[in-house]
């Protein structure tokens, strides 16, 4: 592996939105929720911290993502406890992948040029933990790495 960024985009994690839909002049327009593009902004703020002024990597790139939420305040002590030990999983939502493409949307043109590049997915998940955010690592591949 080559060239690799690490960041944390601190608070709850945001699902990309589906594009809505509308009617302007007789002609249907398309927009993104404002929460998506909000969440996306901040994910750009934290990756152009972590690449320190390099340019986006050009090949393909490995891709990491921890998605971390909020225990809920209504869970008994012991329920809070296990999730804090994960051994309590997050069945809610947001989807995971909807997660991810959030993240990876907010990463183009910063981390990588196209989120196209992304071919491997290693350890992404969503845990219960004190501190809600999303850690993120992004690796260079090298030409034969397996």
């Amino acid at each position: 592996m080559s060239h690799q960024i690490a960041f944390t985009v601190p608070g709850e994690p945001v699902a990309k939105g589906r594009a809505r839909a509308f009617v302007r002049a007789g002609r249907v327009a398309h927009y993104t929720p404002a929460k998506t593009e909000n969440y996306e902004a901040r994910v750009a703020i934290f990756a152009r911290q972590a690449m320190a002024g390099a340019l986006p990597l050009a090949g393909a790139v490995s891709l990491s993502v921890v998605a971390r939420f909020s225990i809920p305040a209504s869970w008994s002590k012991k329920r809070k406890q296990a999730a804090a030990e994960g051994r309590e999983h997050v069945t809610k939502r947001p989807d995971l992948d909807n997660v991810l493409k959030a993240i990876k949307d907010g990463m183009n043109g910063i981390a990588w040029l196209d989120d196209s590049q992304v071919v491997r997915l290693v350890d992404c998940r969503k845990v219960y933990a004190e501190l809600p955010g999303v850690d993120v690592i992004v690796a260079g591949l090298e030409v034969g790495d397996a």
